[in-house]
């Protein structure tokens, strides 16, 4: 039988690395300084549900990536650990 992955640990596992070949910039928005990300189209492999709308990016919808510069809660050794996937409109449309 195969593993079935439960959404309750995926906050216990550890974050992956980044991908060193991808370029990120430096945003402000009004909660703080976050690293960003775009994420292409042939790069954007899984779903991901967007924190601004709640609906989903699909597989081969270009988006963002971003997560805060510095840790924002308990538990995180990193920030990196806090990124999220946002439908490009969504977090631009973010103040």
């Amino acid at each position: 039988m195969g593993r079935h992955k439960s959404h309750s640990n995926r906050r216990s596992r550890s974050a992956r690395p980044l991908n060193p070949s991808s370029h990120a910039h430096s945003e402000e928005k009004r909660d703080g300084a976050y690293v960003v990300r775009n994420v292409p189209a042939d790069r954007a492999m899984k779903v991901y549900t967007c924190p601004g709308c709640l609906h989903p990016i699909l597989p081969g919808t270009p988006h963002i990536v971003a997560w805060p510069h510095e840790p924002t809660g308990f538990g995180h050794d990193s920030p990196v650990a806090e990124r999220r996937h946002w439908h490009t409109g969504c977090w631009q449309a973010r103040l």
